[in-house]
C-alpha cells in the first residue's frame, strides 16, 4: 500500500529527512505503523524525488530502501528545501522494478500514491481509454499508480489548477472504483497537494516549513491527523485543508 512524505521548508539533508527520524520513511519500510489493513511492510523499492536549482532529481530503486547502502551516502551529501519521497508495498499482480516506484516526474511535478484502485485494471479500462494514446505507451510501468499520474498529468496540461485536478482524479476513479484507496501526494517544488482518500495522511506544520507524510515520523504533538475525504492544500508557510466537494479549514 505504500507509505509517502513530502517536505517543503529550509534545505536539510535526505538523512536528515528519511532516516534519522525514529518512525521515518526508513523505518516505515519494515515497521510502518499505520497500514489500516493495506499490507504489512513496503520492501518492493522506494524512491526519493529532490529539487535542485535545474529542476528535479529523482533516485529510484527497486529493492527495499534499508538494503541500499548508497541512499545512505547519497543523503548525507544531499541537502535541498522541497523533498518527496515514498516506499512501496507492490500490490499482488502488479509488476516490481525501479520504474513503478514513486514519485514519478514531468517537468517541475513530483507526484506519489499511497493506496490501490480496486478492481485493477478493468474497472478504469474506460478511464484509461480516455487518455491519448502516447499518454499509455509512455508509462513508467503499467500499475494503478502509474496510471492514477498519467490521468493528473494530462488535467494538468490541460490547465487544471492542480487542487482541481487532483479532485476530479479522484472522484472520477472513485466513481468506477468505489473501493479504491486514493492518497495522491503532488508538488512543484514550492506547493504541495495532498488528498486523503481510504487512508491516513497527517501534517506537521512549523516556522516556514511543512511536512506531509502517510505517518508521522516521530512524536511530536504537533502532527496533525487529515480527515477521510480531504485535500491539503499547502506552501512552506500554510496550509487548508479543505473537503474534497469544496470546504475549507485549517
Amino acid at each position: 500500500m505504500c507509505r509517502h512524505q513530502l517536505y517543503l521548508g529550509p534545505p536539510v539533508s535526505l538523512t536528515q529527512l528519511l532516516v534519522e527520524p525514529p518512525y521515518g520513511l526508513y523505518r516505515q519500510s519494515w515497521a510502518p505503523r499505520d497500514m489500516r489493513g493495506g499490507g504489512t511492510v513496503n520492501v518492493d523499492g522506494f524512491g526519493v524525488g529532490w529539487y535542485t536549482p535545474t529542476g528535479p532529481v529523482r533516485y529510484r530503486r527497486a529493492g527495499p530502501i534499508w538494503a541500499d547502502p548508497g541512499l545512505v551516502e547519497l543523503g548525507r551529501a544531499t541537502a535541498a528545501g522541497a523533498v518527496l519521497a515514498a516506499v512501496r508495498s507492490a500490490t499482488p499482480g502488479m509488476p516490481f522494478g525501479e520504474t513503478a516506484c514513486a514519485p514519478f516526474t514531468d517537468g517541475r511535478w513530483l507526484f506519489s500514491h499511497n493506496g490501490v484502485v480496486a478492481g485493477w485494471p478493468d474497472s478504469v479500462a474506460a478511464l484509461a481509454a480516455a487518455l491519448p494514446v502516447t499518454d499509455l505507451l509512455t508509462l513508467d510501468a503499467p500499475t494503478d499508480s502509474a496510471l492514477l499520474w498519467a490521468l493528473l498529468r494530462h488535467r494538468l496540461r490541460s490547465g487544471a489548477d492542480p487542487g482541481t485536478a487532483i479532485t476530479d482524479t479522484v472522484t472520477g476513479v472513485l466513481a468506477a472504483a468505489p473501493a479504491s484507496r486514493l492518497n495522491l501526494l503532488l508538488t512543484d517544488g514550492e506547493r504541495a497537494w495532498a488528498s486523503a482518500v481510504g487512508h491516513s495522511l497527517s501534517v506537521l506544520a512549523g516556522p516556514e516549513r511543512l511536512t506531509i507524510a502517510s505517518e508521522p515520523s516521530d512524536d511530536d504533538p504537533a502532527w496533525r491527523p487529515v480527515a477521510d475525504r480531504r485535500l491539503v492544500v499547502a506552501d512552506r508557510h500554510t496550509y487548508t485543508v479543505e473537503d474534497l466537494c469544496g470546504s475549507t479549514s485549517s
